[in-house]
This record gives structure tokens, C-alpha cells and sequence, in this order.
């Protein structure tokens, strides 16, 4: 099912959030006028009778679900029922929902935390169900999994229209620099700036540096979105990444120096590194879409960085 954004009628979940606020920018950039966009004050996607409510005022061509309970390893530890719960819970309720309005194409933003701990680098679609997830974080990946089966069993036995994306790590600016609850890049952001600030010698990070993620600039992973959104039809999850992997310890000497932290990084290895390799293949995107990433990480965090200190 194609969507010409400038003449459809589009529900973006999460619409406020980090991710969504790019996507819902994006799409008006791309000509879309009829938008609707709840925020969670208002509409609770955890209740049936509340989805099924906006599913019937809404009555959109597509519905792009950004909505989610995410945060860094600290809240996937802390938080774990809740996490996979509400992630599941939102995903169901908006595809019975659909269902029952005769709505139009689903779009789920998954996640890379559904791989295998060990999956082969470069993480490719097909080994998404050879082995468990990490366990600092497969609640959260396992529910967002389990949505991408009912999307295809809805599909099959409902004619439901719908597509599935795994972005890889994002950041930019939006982002949550929660202490608590942030992911590994706005977290640095938030501790390089304020010791620099502070004139504090040295600044701590989980785990021992060595586990290697890819990060991709959350506007070129709101244009993916829109593009799969408008073009995409197929059954298979489709990767959204970069193609460039980093150490922790080598993107923590970089945030310092684009801060101009000029402490010292020490490591606690007494906690989790999480998954030991992320690096996303991401031939499928670029077949399918003519998408390629093209914010590299420098100019990205940068562009974060500034965002923040403006701001703090």
C-alpha cells in the first residue's frame, strides 16, 4: 500500500517524542497537511477502548507507531516488566485497533535490541531469530519482536497492510540527557559538558569500553521512515543504520573532545557492557528505499552537542 504523503491522512504515535518530532517534520516537509498527532496525556495506546477511540477519529491512511518505553541499560535493569509490557501492549492495541477500523498501513519501528546476543556483524534480517537477546535489554527486544509476528500473522489472515523497521542506536538533538534513563551518547554529552563546567578531572563510564555500537543521526533516520513509509511494501523487517561501528571507549574520547573535556575516562567494570557488537547490514534499505545515511558521526554529534549547551 503506497502513501503520497501531501494527500493521505497520517497517525504518528510518539509523535512528540525524540524520534517522532523528526518524522512529523519530515512528513510536512514532504507536503503532509492531515496529521494527527496524540500526545500520551491524552491518549493512553496501554487501553484498548482509548487506541480503538483514535483509530476511529483519526480513520488514517497510515499510522506510523513511534510510540515506546526506551531508555539506556540502567532503566532496561531497573524497569524490565514495564518495558516489555507497554512496548507490547501499545503495538497490540493499535493493530487490533486497525483491524477492526479497516485502517490503513501500519508502520512498527522495532529495534536492533531483538538480535541474538551473538549475531554475526553485520547484523543481517535474517538472523533475528537465531538465538535470545542480550539480557540487560530482551524484555524490551522480545516484545518489539513479538509485534513484527503479529504484524505478519494479521497480515495473513486480516489482509492488514504493514511494515516493519529496525533503526539502530540514534541520537541527535531531543534526545533524553536524563541521567538515569539516557542511551550511551546524550549520557556522555550530559557528563563531558557539565565536568567541563565544573572543572571535575575525571568522569566515569559503565562497563570497560570495549563493546562496539553504530549509531545513526536521528534526521536521516526520520527520512528512512518517511521513504519507507511512502515506498515499502514487502513483509521482511528491514535494518536502518550508518554502516560505521565505534568502540564506547573510542566514542567517549571523541564526545570528550568535541566538548572539550579535557579530563579523564575512567571505566567501572563492574557493570554491564551489554551486547559485545552492533553493526547493522543494511543492503536491504538501500535496494528498497535508495536510502543511504549521510550525517556522519563527527558532524552528528557536533550538531548534538551544540543543541545541548544551548540548552543546559
Amino acid at each position: 500500500m503506497r502513501i503520497d504523503p501531501s494527500s493521505s491522512r497520517i497517525l504518528v504515535t510518539g509523535g512528540a517524542g525524540f524520534l517522532g518530532r523528526h518524522v512529523v517534520q519530515r512528513l510536512r516537509q514532504e507536503g503532509c497537511r492531515d496529521l494527527t498527532v496524540p500526545r500520551s496525556a491524552d491518549v493512553d495506546l496501554r487501553d484498548p477502548d482509548a487506541t480503538l477511540d483514535l483509530m476511529r477519529q483519526a480513520a488514517p491512511d497510515a499510522v506510523i507507531h513511534l510510540a515506546a518505553r526506551v531508555g539506556g541499560i540502567a532503566a532496561n535493569r531497573r524497569l524490565p516488566g514495564t518495558f516489555f509490557h507497554d512496548n507490547l501492549m501499545m503495538g497490540v492495541n493499535l493493530m487490533e485497533a486497525a483491524r477492526r477500523c479497516r485502517g490503513g498501513k501500519i508502520v512498527l519501528i522495532g529495534t536492533i535490541c531483538s538480535y541474538p546476543r551473538m549475531t554475526p556483524v553485520p547484523f543481517r534480517e535474517e538472523d533475528l531469530w537465531n538465538g535470545y537477546p542480550e539480557e540487560t535489554n530482551a524484555p524490551y527486544g522480545i516484545a518489539k519482536k513479538a509485534l513484527l509476528v503479529m504484524l505478519d500473522a494479521y497480515r495473513r489472515e486480516h489482509g492488514l497492510s504493514g511494515i516493519y523497521l529496525m533503526p539502530v542506536n540514534l541520537y541527535g538533538p531531543h534526545d533524553n540527557f536524563d541521567p538515569e534513563d539516557s542511551h550511551v551518547i546524550p549520557g556522555l554529552i550530559r557528563r563531558c559538558v557539565e565536568a567541563r563546567r565544573a572543572g571535575v578531572g575525571s568522569i566515569t563510564c559503565w562497563g570497560t569500553g570495549a563493546a562496539t555500537r553504530e549509531f545513526l543521526y536521528v534526521e536521516d533516520c526520520a527520512e528512512a521512515i518517511v521513504r519507507a513509509t511512502t515506498t515499502y511494501e514487502a513483509a521482511e523487517p528491514m535494518n536502518l543504520g550508518s554502516g560505521r561501528e565505534i568502540s564506547i571507549r573510542d566514542l567517549a574520547a571523541l564526545v570528550a573532545g568535541l566538548t572539550g573535556y579535557k579530563g579523564e575516562i575512567l571505566w567501572d567494570t563492574g557493570r554491564p557492557d551489554g551486547q559485545p557488537r552492533r553493526c547493522l547490514d543494511t543492503t536491504r534499505a538501500a535496494a528498497a528505499l535508495g536510502w543511504k545515511a549521510c550525517t556522519p558521526l563527527e558532524e552528528g554529534l557536533r550538531r548534538t552537542i551544540d543543541w545541548y549547551e544551548k540548552r543546559a
